[in-house]
């Protein structure tokens, strides 16, 4: 009986070994789908940089309209920056498309993916401070629905998360793998944890602000977008802080879901979030990419992606140890 379970004992290690390695296997291949879906919004951003308006000087007027409210080391480069456009707006949007589009074939070949997913690092700084005005954090018109904290930024967020690195850390979700499950955790309590906060203050909770701040997505959209976000406005024109209310209590619930050791709930709170960044989409409009003046699909999508790199994945090696154990 002992010598029986003496050599148990070693196969059963190399049993787990052999589980492990198929998981390690897998999860990146999970990573993967979620890197080529990044690499295919970075892509979808550079096409989107090409349209007429990007080469005119409205493009420049909207960059620089993020300036105002914002401190002067905000503001002051933002405008530097919209005057450099304005007079060199071909040969600067030329560049900036061509960047996106390079991030994202980079980001989608496995050869140069580490280097396009430190540059995209870089370029959603940039752009988040030049192109966004940080979202307006600091200037008081930050609200989830439209695309606080800054879409760009949740592409960096996503860099970090989706890094491929030497040697992964034990966790049960994709994003987990690199940062480690607590920092991982961290960061979508902090992110999901300032929606929430966001959706408390009066651009999203004063009345009328929430149906002015849709309606005003409506213009310029296809009749059948315009309709839903019309009559979204109207349905919220007498509802605004109550909704505003919900809206983060729903952020939050989202926020501290991840936290919650049974995985089933957790899917729950991950479908909840993709659900919720759903609804943020249509609210901003898709981002304006039917309007010929949209540069991205704004925060909709990533808040989506984001969930899904969350996304407990089932074990084998963690089934066959319960199984052993019981």
């Amino acid at each position: 009986m002992a010598g029986y379970a003496a050599q148990a004992r070693p196969a059963g290690r190399l049993r787990g070994r052999a589980l492990a390695t198929e998981d390690q296997r897998a999860v990146p291949d999970v990573r993967r789908m979620v890197q080529l879906a990044l690499a295919g919004i970075w892509l979808l951003d550079g096409i989107l940089q090409y349209q007429a308006f990007m080469f005119s000087k409205g493009f420049a007027q909207m960059l620089s309209a993020t300036a105002p409210g914002n401190p002067w080391f905000i503001a002051g480069p933002i405008n530097w920056a919209a005057r450099i456009i304005s007079e060199h707006g071909t040969s600067t949007n030329a560049v900036f498309a061509l960047i996106q589009v390079l991030l994202g074939l980079g980001i989608a070949l496995r050869p140069t993916i580490r280097v396009a997913l430190g540059a995209s690092i870089g370029w959603a700084l940039a752009v988040w401070w030049f192109g966004e005005g940080l979202g307006g954090v600091l200037n008081g018109t930050a609200s989830p629905v439209n695309g606080a904290p800054g879409a760009v930024i949740l592409y960096a967020l996503l860099a970090v998360l989706l890094w491929p690195p030497r040697q992964e850390k034990p966790a049960s979700f994709v994003a987990g793998r690199c940062t480690g499950p607590v920092l991982a955790k961290a960061l979508w309590l902090v992110l999901w944890g300032a929606l929430a906060y966001m959706a408390l203050l009066p651009v999203t909770r004063a009345p009328k602000a929430l149906s002015g701040m849709i309606s005003g997505m409506a213009a310029g959209q296809p009749a059948w977008l315009a309709s839903i976000d019309n009559h979204l406005a109207s349905f919220l024109a007498s509802r605004g802080p109550a909704a505003g209310i919900v809206l983060a209590a729903v952020l939050a619930v989202i926020a501290v879901g991840v936290f919650i050791p049974r995985p089933g709930a957790v899917r729950a709170i991950l479908a909840l979030a993709i659900v919720t960044a759903a609804a943020l989409w249509v609210a901003e409009g898709l981002g304006g990419m039917l309007t010929g003046s949209g540069t991205d699909p704004n925060s909709g999508p990533l808040l989506a992606l984001l969930a899904l790199s969350y996304w407990p994945l089932a074990s084998r090696t963690n089934r066959a140890t319960e199984s052993e154990a019981g």
